[in-house]
């Protein structure tokens, strides 16, 4: 073992507005939150709490916001809806899966973004839909 080498597991989070509780299943085949497109065939996490906050913020519904740590169950690819699209390099940690992901907990201190902040996000994505850019792979 080299002396960077870490014996913990990276840690994942999951963004939404659904109440889970630990050992649920996130699975895929729901409706995105961010287009009206047909129900999506992977689940989507990041390795960052702060894209894991945009999840959640952004969800549909008028439910509370949630974050979850969640447990990948099977393979796990970079999401290229932000790695090959906006952030080369993947700097947000944004993973998808055709595979559950296993809710591990629910994480309860978190930041919000600025109002203003989000609403530039809400705004940016109503732009791209508006225009028809396919936002989601």
């Amino acid at each position: 073992m080299s002396a960077t080498a870490s014996i913990f597991s990276p840690s994942f989070f999951h963004g939404t507005k659904a109440d889970l509780k630990p050992g649920e299943l996130i699975v895929a085949g729901y409706q995105s939150n961010f287009t009206e497109e047909k129900p999506l065939s992977w689940v989507y996490f990041a390795g960052t709490l702060d894209a894991a906050i945009w999840g959640a913020e952004l969800a549909a519904g008028s439910e509370r916001e949630r974050i979850y740590v969640v447990e990948p169950t099977g393979p796990v690819e970079d999401d290229p809806n932000l790695t090959d699209k906006r952030f080369p390099g993947n700097p947000t940690l944004s993973y998808r899966s055709r595979d559950p992901l296993r809710v591990i907990a629910e994480v309860t201190r978190w930041q919000a973004h600025p109002p203003e902040r989000l609403q530039e996000m809400k705004d940016n994505l109503a732009r791209l839909r508006a225009e028809g850019a396919n936002i989601i792979d």
